[in-house]
């Protein structure tokens, strides 16, 4: 098969792997119809994520087709439509049983990071039934790659963590993907303000026809003096970290309002200085962490009540063999006007 290989930071290759085959009882082989690029690829492309080894496959979203499944999958056959979570759970151990799949014994994420992913023409998927959800008929499977691991990912380790409530301040930095996964779902809360902070003029532009009620453009303005500005001096409730660097960091803990809640949902692959001494004093809460993916199933049913237009999140479509050119445009994002893309297979 054809796979996106990772060679060693800066260097990636499309080129040709061993069509994966079951190898415990409790695998899928799945054949992928879709999936995409994420932010923590461009992470572990820079270096930032040493525990990938140069050979892996990198991906970890997707939707596909099981093709093979091994004597123990009770829940899946071949021909299903299947959604692939970003997190492989067992379902059984410790940790799985507190719905903290993320620190799965025998997972958590583990694909595109410690066995291959999903940027390939298949995909092996250890303990399939807690690791796959099925795709209702008529769905749009495009739209249903980003429940792989963005929405979940800025509703969980974002908003959940955040503990955003009715009428709260919200400020989201950073409008990539899961800035945007985060904006989306956080409506489900009814804050009062949701201010989105990026560089990126047509991200911003984006995340206000997704709900956003203000926008700072930290090009030609000062996030943290506008922040003050838009909450009277006081701050917010709560300050979104969607990027992954020492500057967005800074900002989420200069403008949260005493009492409130700073969730970290960035990949940080360099160390940030934390403000206690600020901090503590003002009773602030810090929360940071990897998605679980337990609140996929009721994303899912949103997405397919219509609640969210998780489709909108995408803005190029490739097909799967130009994968190349899709690293291109979503690693100049900016350039690119580029938020989600697609490769089809």
């Amino acid at each position: 098969m054809k796979a996106l290989v990772y060679l060693g930071p800066g260097e990636k290759s499309w080129t040709d792997k061993p069509t994966p085959a079951i190898d415990k009882p409790t695998d899928a082989v799945v054949r992928l119809l879709h999936t995409t690029i994420c932010g923590t690829d461009l992470h572990i492309l820079e270096g930032d994520v040493p525990e990938v080894t140069p050979g892996r496959v990198l991906g970890h979203e997707g939707v596909g087709v099981v093709e093979t499944v091994g004597a123990a999958v009770r829940n899946f056959k071949p021909g299903d439509h299947v959604l692939i979570s970003c997190v492989t759970s067992c379902g059984s151990c410790t940790n799985c049983r507190r719905q903290m799949y993320s620190h799965c014994a025998d997972g958590g994420w583990i694909l595109g990071h410690t066995i291959d992913g999903t940027q390939a023409e298949y995909v092996r998927i250890p303990h399939a039934d807690n690791s796959l959800y099925p795709i209702p008929a008529g769905a749009d499977e495009q739209a249903l790659v980003m429940l792989s691991d963005i929405l979940p990912t800025g509703f969980e380790i974002g908003v959940l963590a955040g503990k955003v409530k009715p009428g709260d301040s919200v400020a989201i930095v950073g409008a990539g993907p899961v800035g945007m996964a985060a904006l989306l779902t956080a409506q489900f809360y009814s804050p009062a303000m949701l201010i989105v902070v990026d560089a990126d003029r047509n991200r911003l532009e984006v995340a206000q026809g997704f709900g956003a009620t203000h926008l700072i453009d930290i090009n030609s303005e000062n996030a943290v003096q506008r922040i003050f500005e838009l909450t009277d001096g006081v701050g917010v409730d709560v300050a979104i970290e969607a990027v992954g660097i020492p500057a967005s960091f800074d900002t989420c803990q200069a403008v949260i309002a005493p009492g409130g809640n700073i969730a970290n949902v960035g990949v940080h692959g360099k160390s940030v200085e934390l403000h206690l001494e600020k901090l503590w004093i003002q009773n602030i809460n810090l929360s940071t962490g990897l998605v679980n993916t337990n609140t996929t199933p009721m994303l899912l049913k949103t997405v397919q009540a219509g609640k969210i237009d998780a489709s909108q999140l995408i803005t190029h479509r490739f097909a799967l063999a130009d994968i190349l050119a899709a690293y291109e445009v979503f690693g100049n994002a900016a350039r690119e006007k580029a938020i989600k893309v697609i490769l089809t297979q």
